[in-house]
């Protein structure tokens, strides 16, 4: 019989980016001063070697007030904020900033670069030297693959604010997107699996069709993104879909198939995912591990950021 814990351990094969929780902790053993300037000298780094999208409206109004509330502020008042953000303070722009969803912040944190490349936001000081540690960190990221720069740039965000919840709270979406219509969905092929439920989990992400996607879910399955622990129950994972999911883009290429024991049945697909925060030229290398019951139902899906691209090709048996 299955538990949870077992079925992670599917394909331990798989050669997940180690390096992107690595960096991250590096990151959050640093002052505010440096995570702050680390932010935006990895901001002024990706423009020139990835695209970042200018964010949605829709997303960005959720935001607008802080951001206003930030721009009247004197350069001092400005720094101070963005200090307490990444300190974790106790303010109410820390309590706002916490409920918001990652895409939410991601745009928050863009606009205010933004600002301070154009002198309107407390620009980094002249002649600031990172210290020799967030130096080092700042080297690690330009050191990876530009999917798990993406990831790290992500996670030196959505943690910063005070939340008293510690993210049990009432989160704040941008507004859900309607699926695709029916009739404009492209379906996905993937070399060497033909499964109806793993080929509809692709669709129906692709086509943002949430309440649709948890029904190849049992009550009871889990999901776990990556790097993070498993989200166990439909409810759960469909709220993980429509805040963290929203206008994805899944590439399956490969994968393959095998039986497990009790008439489960185990699938491993790579591929890469590309994110509406970036351009299209950039996309995450990824795994999925699913777990199907003998009626087809996922029990158990895991999602490995891989450690190189090459990882993507390691599918012989």
């Amino acid at each position: 019989m299955f538990t949870l814990a077992k079925a992670s351990q599917i394909f331990p094969e798989t050669l997940a980016a180690d390096a992107v929780p690595a960096i991250t902790a590096r990151f959050r053993l640093l002052s505010a001063e440096d995570q702050l300037a680390l932010i935006w000298y990895a901001y002024l780094e990706m423009g020139t070697t990835i695209t970042v999208a200018a964010p949605g409206a829709a997303r960005m109004q959720f935001a607008e007030p802080v951001l206003a509330q930030i721009k009247a502020l004197d350069f001092a008042g400005q720094s101070q904020v963005m200090c307490d953000l990444a300190n974790s303070s106790d303010t109410p722009i820390g309590r706002t900033y916490a409920t918001w969803s990652v895409n939410i912040k991601l745009g928050f944190w863009y606009q205010l670069g933004q600002w301070m490349a154009a002198g309107q936001v407390a620009p980094i000081p002249e002649g600031y030297q990172l210290s020799a540690n967030a130096a080092a960190v700042l080297a690690s990221v330009k050191g990876v693959e530009q999917g798990q720069q993406i990831t790290l740039l992500r996670n030196f965000v959505v943690d910063m604010g005070y939340d008293p919840m510690k993210g049990e709270g009432q989160r704040v979406m941008e507004p859900v997107a309607a699926p695709t219509p029916e009739q404009s969905r492209k379906k996905v092929f993937i070399e060497g699996v033909i499964n109806p439920t793993v080929n509809a989990y692709m669709d129906l992400l692709n086509a943002n069709d949430f309440d649709a996607l948890i029904q190849l879910f049992l009550p009871d399955g889990a999901l776990q993104p990556p790097f993070q622990k498993p989200i166990v129950g439909s409810d759960a994972i469909l709220r993980f879909f429509r805040e963290d999911c929203q206008n994805l883009k899944l590439l399956p290429e490969r994968g393959y198939s095998e039986p497990a024991e009790g008439g489960f049945n185990q699938i491993k697909v790579t591929g890469k995912v590309q994110t509406p925060w970036f351009g299209a030229g950039v996309g995450m290398d990824v795994a999925w591990r699913f777990l199907l019951n003998p009626e087809g139902k996922i029990y158990f899906v895991a999602i490995d950021l891989l450690a190189s691209p090459a990882e993507l090709l390691k599918l012989a048996r």
